[in-house]
């Protein structure tokens, strides 16, 4: 299994003037110490479950960018992006700019998004269930083929690119990682085995249902299930131990997950990075 640190929590000790030095310094011990991966939350208030709205949030493609300046290997991306927050064109240009300056990092996380009152607060369109995930797979496609060597016309039912043209390409080969998060077992665990490298599903006692479904879905496109990444976040309460944090580890890859992004329910990120760290070598033997 690898591990990922997922940045949820961004009221630290010191403020906001000691967001950046904070946040570069989690950057490089994580990356010292091992952790393959790095992600941050498409908010922009923050969410319901990890404290008020009032906290502390980054833009979080400004955020992936100051990180990329502070690492060298590893991937980074949001876990996972509104589709509604950016036009896919523009989105897909932000991803192949941060993997190109990132040196073949940059990956898309993304799903239907969910925050209403985050986007209405802010004046960012939010339609119906439907229509969110009819937009989803739009831009699934327009990315995907922006980040081809087809740079024609798109003309979807929401979305009408005159010329996808995207120069210079990401990258990363065939196309920066994507993912698809969320465990909707009709439309969004469909479009993960139509369109993405990973899944991204919530732990609990659903997740090995989850996992079968996207199996026959994978088997009903026919996508190998096993060349689609399984991923899934684990919340770090402050009490977490190493021995706490391991057996839920242990728990996701019998689950069948190869990917598990730790989250720290912290102001003090640093002390969560060294525990993550430590556990690098047992996860991957599991």
């Amino acid at each position: 299994m690898e591990l990922g640190l997922h940045l949820a929590n961004l009221t630290f000790e010191g403020g906001p003037a000691a967001l950046a030095p904070t946040l570069a310094r989690v950057a490089r011990e994580a990356e010292a110490g091992g952790i393959a991966r790095l992600t941050v939350m498409d908010h922009l208030w923050q969410i319901r479950g990890v404290g008020p709205a009032e906290n502390d949030m980054l833009e979080a493609y400004t955020l992936l960018g100051f990180l990329a300046a502070h690492t060298e290997r590893m991937l980074l991306h949001c876990l996972v992006t509104g589709v509604t927050y950016r036009a896919p064109g523009l989105l897909a240009k932000q991803i192949a700019t941060l993997d190109v300056l990132s040196g073949g990092r940059a990956g898309l996380g993304i799903g239907a998004a969910w925050n209403e009152e985050e986007a209405t607060g802010l004046g960012l369109l939010f339609p119906s269930t439907k229509e969110r995930f009819e937009r989803l797979e739009e831009t699934l496609q327009i990315c995907l083929q922006m980040w081809s060597d087809d740079d024609g016309p798109f003309d979807g039912a929401h979305y009408q690119l005159g010329r996808t043209l995207s120069v210079p390409a990401p990258l990363s080969k065939p196309h920066p990682y994507l993912m698809i998060g969320g465990s909707g077992e009709r439309k969004t665990l469909r479009l993960v085995a139509q369109y993405a490298d990973a899944c991204n599903i919530f732990f609990g006692d659903e997740s090995a249902h989850k996992l079968e479904v996207l199996r026959g879905h994978a088997d009903a496109v026919g996508r190998d299930y096993d060349s689609i990444e399984k991923t899934t976040i684990i919340a770090m309460g402050p009490d977490a131990t190493r021995d706490s944090v391991l057996a839920s580890l242990e728990t996701a890859a019998r689950l069948g997950f190869t990917v598990t992004y730790l989250t720290p329910g912290t102001s003090r990120p640093l002390e969560a990075v060294d525990l993550i760290a430590g556990l690098t070598d047992e996860a991957a033997a599991l």
